[in-house]
């Protein structure tokens, strides 16, 4: 079982910017896994925002984030960070991470994901 907690999300004011992390704990190959981030806003469907391979070496990102968002990760602290810029107030949304135990390569199939966290709620006041 693979536990992942969310952190850094809050109140920023349009134009600014944030830093996400996520904890990963439970699991012993942490440096195996895909990870990656979706972001889900009041009355849509969960997004995509980006995700990060087993050794960092290869991101994707969605197109929201393109541009302004980077994903990392550090396989030593079992955290994954999203780096995110010149935030607007359609960023407003729970962001969440996910894990994908599948040693398949990235994907932004919500469906491929395995274990989620909680999320949390980034709010960008225009």
């Amino acid at each position: 079982q693979v536990e992942l907690v969310e952190s850094g999300g809050g109140l920023v004011q349009a134009g600014g910017s944030l830093r996400l992390s996520c904890a990963a704990s439970g699991g012993r190959t942490f440096n195996r896994y895909v990870m990656g981030w979706f972001r889900q806003a009041p009355g849509k469907e969960r997004e995509f925002v980006a995700t990060i391979n087993w050794d960092g070496a290869t991101t994707y990102y969605g197109d929201c984030a393109k541009g302004r968002f980077t994903i990392s990760r550090d396989n030593v602290k079992n955290t994954v960070d999203l780096q995110m810029l010149n935030l607007n107030s359609d960023d407003t949304a729970v962001y969440y991470c996910a894990a994908d135990l599948k040693w398949t390569g990235i994907t932004t199939m919500e469906a491929e994901y395995d274990y989620w966290g909680q999320g949390t709620q980034v709010t960008v006041s225009s």
